[in-house]
């Protein structure tokens, strides 16, 4: 019986996929910063797990406790909105120690194990912000393009010890706290400079009225395409409005 490490399970995509990996057989080791087992199906095939990717301590024990794995699912991230000119360079540096070098650390520790058994998948999910342009996204999808061209390329290095790299591109889900987390708290207009105003009122209005949109259900059957995928494609759009944009490229 296989086994995945999922990061971020506590809401949204990464609570879909564990409950995914889950109904399919697998054992899964449900991975967030504050453990809530008792959101889950009570299982011996299902473990949460108590893990922050942006503390090295904090990776060592999750692996430790989760043992042999088949497949990482790097889904744990940091939301954020709004006009860069007014993103304080902390929040920037939170995003990327999350979105960037927190599926980074993960990767590196799970790689050992991989690699010398010659199997294992690393399934990055990044966001469909990389697929188009997209205002007020600037540095969520720069954090985000950084592991595109991570990945790209760490799936050729691994790919003589038979171990895989995918990225999966999730579009717009409406039904996740996506938006509240994206500003960290605080109202957008106080993001947002005043000569930014109505520029920032089209593109939310913009977005808020688009026709499409992704379901967790998505994300959670993409990731399961990805992880089984053996025909080298490298990038996995999840959702129509996704998949739509990756067309359109």
């Amino acid at each position: 019986m296989k086994t995945v490490l999922i990061t971020g399970t506590s809401s949204g995509y990464g609570r879909e996929t564990a409950l995914h990996f889950h109904s399919q057989g697998w054992n899964v080791i449900a991975t967030m910063r504050t453990p809530r087992p008792g959101d889950f199906p009570e299982s011996d095939r299902f473990r949460v797990v108590a893990l922050d990717v942006t503390k090295p301590e904090s990776i060592t024990a999750a692996f430790e406790t989760a043992g042999p794995i088949d497949a990482l699912v790097n889904n744990a991230g940091i939301p954020s909105m709004g006009v860069f000119e007014g993103t304080p360079m902390a929040r920037v540096r939170e995003v990327f120690e999350t979105n960037t070098f927190g599926v980074m650390a993960m990767t590196q520790a799970v790689l050992p194990q991989f690699r010398e058994r010659g199997s294992g998948v690393v399934v990055n999910v990044t966001s469909s912000v990389v697929l188009g342009h997209m205002p007020l996204t600037a540095v969520y999808k720069a954090s985000k393009m950084a592991i595109e061209g991570f990945t790209s390329s760490l799936a050729l290095e691994l790919a003589p010890f038979g171990v895989r790299a995918k990225t999966v591109e999730p579009g717009a889900c409406l039904t996740t706290n996506f938006g509240a987390r994206a500003t960290n708290g605080a109202p957008m207009d106080e993001l947002v400079p005043e000569a930014y105003a109505a520029f920032t009122k089209k593109a939310m209005d913009d977005f808020m009225r688009q026709d499409v949109s992704t379901k967790e259900s998505d994300v959670a059957e993409t990731v399961w395409r990805a992880v089984y995928d053996t025909t080298g494609q490298l990038r996995f759009p999840a959702g129509p409005d996704a998949v739509a944009l990756d067309q359109a490229k």
